[in-house]
């Protein structure tokens, strides 16, 4: 089956279930390929006509555009129309020029992704190396992660963990989509002999732990935080 066909039968099968569903189908493309950033189904919901069904929708637009140069995907447990992931040589040249980071930065970010919320001395313990401030510093800048609370231990190390960017920039859903030890290991993300547990269930819980305290704002803005001895 082509994907025009598919997408015709989409629309057949909405019409067929009454006027307010294939209405809503037509609102919410327009309101996909509108938005900026994606869309949650809640806030879909609300600007479809009463008695729609936006799960639904989604769902038959999201197999309507399997095929397609553009897929409808999750990202961040909301929505989006995305290029298709095997087109994406035709837009190499359209494509902003992406952030490059070192080696040892991708380590470090692999691990706050796994093991958040993490300071930078377990980083280190981890890694079997010191971990530069600089490195911490661009991965700041880069939106990826942050500072999240203080470590309730001696010296209140600050933790890190990662942000929505995060999860927009590498297209994940949710952070627990990311890949396993062995997939990091064979894109040469990760090198060396590691814990097994290096790759635990990731969490991004933005609430803090029991072991955190929130961060001290008036205290940051006097300077650096991630340059403080752990």
């Amino acid at each position: 089956m082509t994907a025009r066909r598919a997408l015709t039968l989409a629309v057949d099968n909405l019409a067929e279930r009454g006027p307010v569903q294939a209405e809503a189908m037509r609102i919410a493309e327009a309101v996909l390929f509108a938005a900026p950033e994606p869309v949650g189904e809640q806030e879909l919901a609300a600007r479809l006509p009463a008695g729609a069904d936006a799960g639904r929708v989604l769902a038959d637009l999201e197999r309507a555009y399997a095929g397609r140069g553009v897929n409808l995907v999750r990202v961040e447990g909301k929505w989006a129309f995305r290029t298709a992931a095997d087109l994406a040589f035709a837009l190499a040249r359209e494509a902003p020029e992406p952030q490059k980071l070192s080696r040892a930065a991708m380590e470090v970010l692999a691990i706050i992704a796994y093991h958040q919320p993490t300071t930078r001395a377990e980083i280190e313990e981890i890694r079997g190396v010191t971990t530069s401030k600089g490195t911490l510093d661009v991965l700041l800048e880069t939106g990826w992660i942050r500072m999240r609370g203080r470590r309730k231990s001696p010296g209140r190390p600050v933790t890190f963990g990662t942000t929505a960017e995060f999860l927009r920039h590498f297209g994940l859903n949710a952070i627990t989509d990311l890949p396993g030890l062995e997939e990091l290991q064979g894109l040469g993300l990760l090198e060396g002999k590691l814990p097994g547990d290096l790759v635990p269930v990731p969490s991004d819980d933005t609430a803090l732990d029991e072991d955190e305290e929130p961060l001290d704002l008036a205290a940051m803005a006097l300077g650096p935080v991630a340059d403080e001895t752990e």
